[in-house]
């Protein structure tokens, strides 16, 4: 074995962490006989030579090696191997990816293309593994076969023959997975595949591998789907949870001994992209690879919410907790990324709450963590689930400071005083979670029990080199709450801000101070100071601060004018929306705005807008700049919104209100990322749409002219 390894000269190559001449080691280890030692293997290879899914020289190196291990049958584990050589040959790049490359980019894409060429030329050997006696590798090769092997109608075919002889369930359902690649990679192909698949989805075959035809439609023929495919999926959940878990049913048993016994079964649980779920989860599962197939139909499904509302909260109501942490999980994406109708959905997750299955409680207060006011339906779920677990209330880290529990973060994004009890508790700990500022933002006025406290605790932060991450949630609150009496206590962090962090200190409690308007008059010599430096972000924080105590423009608007110069683009910005809030008042800065408006910066460029149509009441520079912002950056929808809605300038007809009227028609929230998220999206794209509609409402009398 491994013919020739000796002769390539390893150390000349490298990978992502440095020279390459570990990987024969590796290589070896992919063919020992110890089960650790093959995992450990494995995982350097993907960690080191296959790492995030770069392709190095010494990766197309490995390549014939691995080949050789891959239809070696004295090889245990080999349908990881299968994988990591689909993985290796498998990158598909498309025109975007090529252009514009520099040097290391453009040697990438080459490494890329050989590596698809070389993995593809022995891609026949695929056709003799979907046979193999090793499920793991019968498991992997069907994916292999669909992504690499360059005769995909052959490929296709060999599937079709090969399910009915397939005993082992998982494979067959990778069977099925494979047709569904095959019908998106070569859309040929599809109308065939479709047809196959509709087929395995009608008739009398098992539950799983009907679930897995139907998800595979949804895929890569959405349009073939049954038009009662809810009815359906949920009368194959309903058939699958009357199979026994795998604790209640004996163990199989594998020729070849005890240990072949245990080599073979921990093979499969880490191949396959249908085994993937953590151990933990997995062990309690009847049909692990159900959630994976349910996610699948459900990303296939996309736009087509009413229905995957429907499929949800069958799912959530199911006797079955696995399918209900499935359906949690799942109604949290379902939410994050499509607008809907989805009170009885919130309201089922709500139930969750109070189910005895703890993971199923976490992820249900996870998921209404996140929806701020969609989780109303859930509020008195919410408020129990608060109020019986205070132990829950603060959460401790291995590292950083603690934080609220999901559930009080929930209540609180509600503006519901339910929550008060669990915030007053939180401050009275040694160390105050990070993200009760925040959590009495939500509450606004309704916090106002908490200033007290949020007073004293901040009259006691040392100012040290810790005193940023102790004082800024107490500030935090105290902005919220506009408690100008505590006005004494941030002047003494203003003055006393330590060199750590002393910046980040200082932004808070001008921000406080600026809160408290009037009550702040105390500060007015230090603001004053500070100011004395224009072009600085501590001068216009301060400009800002000020105007806003004494409302004395003369005194701020020179500073907040020169803040128009600085080098870093977020001080100008900060310069800019301070600008807007004087209005008419700053109508001399009006030159400097609109010199702005051509700016590089897409956000600076909206901020100069906004202001100077603050400034200057005129809207017919300000608003086509707002405009090409809107489509060229959908980030700067809810700041542009906002301004419209304020100002009344979408008036019938208008440019303005087209734009948001075709907003309000899309079903895609307008911040939705596919393979990723933020935990306001949905906050975020739900004020577009209350402001979209607030603006759309607004009568024009404001003031601006055209």
């Amino acid at each position: 074995m491994f013919t020739g390894i000796d002769e390539v000269d390893w150390a000349s190559m490298e990978h992502a962490y440095g020279p390459a001449d570990d990987v024969p080691g590796l290589l070896y280890g992919l063919a020992s006989a110890d089960p650790a030692e093959r995992e450990s293997a494995l995982d350097g290879m993907y960690g080191a030579v296959h790492h995030q899914g770069d392709v190095y020289a010494c990766t197309l190196a490995c390549i014939p090696f691995l080949f050789e291990l891959a239809v070696d049958p004295d090889i245990r584990d080999r349908g990881g191997i299968v994988e990591l050589l689909t993985s290796i040959g498998g990158i598909d790049l498309d025109e975007d990816d090529e252009n514009d490359l520099d040097e290391d980019e453009a040697e990438g894409v080459a490494n890329y293309a050989m590596a698809a060429s070389a993995v593809s030329a022995g891609s026949a050997v695929f056709f003799e593994l979907i046979a193999d006696e090793d499920p793991g590798v019968r498991l992997a090769a069907p994916l292999a076969l669909a992504t690499l092997h360059g005769r995909p109608g052959r490929v296709l075919s060999l599937l079709r023959e090969r399910l009915p002889v397939e005993a082992d369930d998982e494979v067959r359902l990778a069977l099925v997975e494979a047709a569904g690649r095959i019908a998106l990679r070569h859309r040929p192909l599809a109308g065939r595949a479709a047809d196959w698949l509709s087929r395995l989805a009608a008739e009398a075959y098992p539950p799983g591998l009907r679930l897995a035809a139907l998800a595979q439609l949804a895929r890569c023929a959405p349009d073939a789907l049954p038009v009662d495919v809810v009815r359906m999926v949920s009368g194959l959940l309903r058939e699958l949870r009357s199979r026994p878990c795998p604790s209640e049913a004996p163990a199989a048993k594998v020729p070849g001994g005890d240990d072949a016994t245990a080599d073979r079964a921990t093979a499969p649980a880490r191949v396959g992209r249908l085994r993937e779920l953590p151990a933990e989860e997995s062990a309690g599962r009847s049909t692990p690879w159900a959630a994976d197939l349910l996610r699948t139909l459900h990303s296939g499904l996309d736009d087509r919410v009413e229905d995957r509302t429907a499929l949800l909260t069958d799912q959530l109501c199911s006797p079955d907790p696995w399918q209900r942490i499935d359906a949690v999980r799942m109604s949290g994406g379902l939410i994050r990324a499509w607008r809907g109708s989805y009170e009885g959905l919130v309201r089922l997750v709500g139930v969750q709450l109070t189910d005895p299955e703890p993971r199923l409680a976490e992820a249900a207060s996870h998921v209404l963590e996140e929806l701020f006011g969609l989780a109303a339906p859930a509020a008195d779920a919410l408020a129990a689930r608060v109020a019986a677990d205070p132990d829950g209330w603060v959460r401790e880290w291995a590292s950083g400071p603690p934080g609220l529990g999901s559930a009080v973060k929930a209540l609180a994004r509600l503006g519901d005083v339910r929550v008060l009890p669990a915030l007053a508790t939180a401050l009275e700990r040694p160390e105050v979670p990070h993200d009760v500022g925040f959590a009495i933002r939500c509450l606004g006025a309704g916090a106002a029990p908490l200033a007290g406290a949020l007073r004293r605790r901040l009259g006691e932060v040392g100012l040290d080199e810790g005193a940023y991450d102790r004082a800024s949630p107490l500030l935090a609150g105290l902005t919220a709450l506009r408690a100008g009496e505590a006005a004494p206590e941030v002047l003494r962090v203003l003055r006393g801000a330590p060199e750590y962090r002393g910046e980040w200190l200082r932004t808070a409690a001008l921000r406080a101070l600026g809160a408290f308007g009037p009550a702040a008059l105390c500060a007015v010599p230090e603001l004053r100071r500070l100011i004395r430096r224009p072009g600085t972000a501590a001068a216009t924080e301060a400009a800002e601060a000020l105007w806003a105590v004494t409302g004395d423009a003369d005194a701020v608007l020179p500073v907040l004018v020169e803040g128009l110069r600085a080098e870093q683009v977020h001080d100008c910005r900060a310069a800019a929306s301070a600008l807007g809030g004087l209005g008419r008042r700053a109508g001399a800065a009006a030159p400097r705005l609109r010199a702005l408006l051509a700016h590089e910066e897409p956000w600076l460029r909206v901020d100069a807008a906004i202001a100077l149509l603050e400034v200057s009441g005129r809207s017919d520079e300000a608003v086509p700049v707002l405009l090409s912002a809107w489509e060229k950056n959908r980030h700067v929808r809810v700041r542009v919104a906002e301004c419209l809605a304020r100002t009344g300038l979408a008036a019938a007809g208008s440019d303005a209100a087209r734009v948001l009227r075709a907003e309000l028609l899309s079903v895609r929230r307008h911040n939705a990322l596919d393979g990723g998220y933020g935990s306001h999206d949905t906050y975020e794209d739900e004020k577009l749409l209350a402001l979209c509609r607030r603006a759309l409402l607004e009568d024009t009398g404001k003031g601006i002219t055209s």
